[in-house]
């Protein structure tokens, strides 16, 4: 157990010695070749083609340069060295323009963000109300629509007298009731009242409900219009009726005779005779 325990403490301190040792054998690299290429591949500056040429009585001597850039140099090295900068984040760089189109795709991805949050809450607000269980507390029922579409309600369903048409009298509901007008004013009203009862028990959304108020209201209006109209017209056709039954034959003077146009002349010239 000593022996292993010795032996174990040994491999131990022959990794610390070789991790220092070789900690200090390490050499920071500083080529200034490489440290211009990392230059042209960021955004500091595009050019510094290191290795420079030498020259000597005008021919170039630099090996490395030759190798690199020079005549010796494969031809994509050239045409790079020749080439347009090509720096990935220079103002217009690639990498710049990757940027600037994620940083497009983020706020127009907020935006549909927005715009979707802004569907959602509207299409809950809708939903709220697409019950008929919350008719009764919508908005817009509460201030328009249930003051102008009580009527309806108040409204006998089967009228049977004129007090419940809200005619005049007997005489002009016994007209209209005797000429059709009332059954087809009470299929009329079966209409409304059916459709007020559809707008009111179905679910449907928000907006379609308060088209069908409307176009209730609307047909109320016309029917409530009509009906008046029936009634006043019925009333000037009884005052009409009245006037010729005064002036038919049987409403005459009981002492009158009818008489021929001699007659009548003769009669005539003795009433006045001693009067020119």
């Amino acid at each position: 157990m000593e022996t292993l325990f010795r032996k174990l403490s040994f491999f131990k301190f022959l990794l610390v010695t070789v991790s220092v040792f070789g900690q200090i054998s390490v050499k920071r690299l500083n080529d200034p070749s490489i440290v211009a290429q990392h230059k042209r591949m960021t955004f500091e500056s595009w050019g510094d083609w290191r290795p420079y040429p030498k020259y000597l009585l005008g021919i170039q001597t630099n090996f490395a340069y030759a190798t690199v850039w020079g005549m010796w140099a494969p031809s994509i090295n050239r045409d790079y060295k020749d080439g347009e900068d090509i720096r990935p984040l220079k103002p217009t760089g690639v990498q710049n323009q990757r940027y600037a189109q994620l940083k497009y795709e983020e706020e127009e991805a907020k935006k549909i963000k927005a715009a979707s949050d802004t569907i959602y809450k509207r299409s809950v607000q809708d939903f709220a109300h697409w019950t008929s269980a919350t008719v009764d507390a919508d908005p817009l029922w509460l201030l328009y629509y249930k003051r102008m579409l009580k009527p309806i309600t108040e409204f006998p369903d089967t009228p049977q007298s004129f007090i419940e048409w809200r005619l005049k009298d007997q005489q002009t509901y016994e007209t209209l009731n005797t000429t059709g007008t009332l059954k087809r004013l009470q299929e009329e009203l079966d209409m409304i009242k059916e459709k007020y009862s559809m707008s009111r028990s179905m679910d449907m959304p928000r907006g379609k409900r308060f088209i069908m108020y409307h176009e209730t209201l609307i047909r109320w209006r016309k029917f409530v219009q009509e009906l008046r109209k029936y009634n006043n017209k019925t009333t000037l056709l009884l005052d009409y009726k009245n006037i010729l039954k005064n002036h038919l034959s049987t409403a005459l003077p009981s002492g009158w005779t009818p008489a021929s146009d001699k007659q009548i002349v003769q009669n005539t010239m003795q009433q006045y005779k001693h009067r020119y």
